[in-house]
């Protein structure tokens, strides 16, 4: 398939949730190389930890996270596409190698360019809230604090 033939624009949000969900498998460890050609070279990542720019970087960072769990799984309870964006509200649970599973719950919102590649991929999570839950001694003191500071 040409770079051309890669365009999410093109693709129904049914085709998106299929392509997403086969990043994420059950046995075993994570493979983007299938969804890789949907972005534009100079993609701008960027999350709560960190901002990336540019393909190369962007598929680094992917290996990292491969490297860091044991396991990875991906819910997509809903998408949502426009001209030029896709939402896509997930759960991710991570198996790590020597902690406790932890889920974290968020949206990715994908800026599309004129030729229908990704050129911006924004996650919105709660990074420390989403793994603090999962402890069970500290999710209780956790939360409070966060109430009584900014809630």
């Amino acid at each position: 398939m040409s770079d051309e033939q890669h365009s999410l624009a093109e693709l129904s949000v049914a085709e998106i949730g299929d392509l997403w969900s086969k990043t994420y498998n059950r046995e075993g460890k994570p493979d983007w190389s299938h969804i890789f050609p949907y972005y534009a070279e100079n993609i701008v990542f960027k999350d709560s930890i960190q901002e990336i720019h540019g393909l190369d970087e962007f598929k680094a960072m992917c290996g990292r996270l491969t490297d860091r769990c044991k396991q990875l799984r991906m819910h997509l309870p809903r998408l949502v596409k426009t001209d030029d964006c896709v939402f896509i509200e997930w759960e991710m649970t991570m198996m790590f190698k020597r902690f406790p599973s932890s889920t974290l719950y968020g949206t990715t919102k994908l800026e599309l360019d004129q030729a229908g590649k990704i050129r911006r991929q924004r996650d919105y999570y709660d990074l420390w809230g989403d793994i603090f839950d999962n402890i069970p001694w500290f999710a209780g003191p956790y939360r409070r604090f966060m109430r009584r500071k900014f809630g």
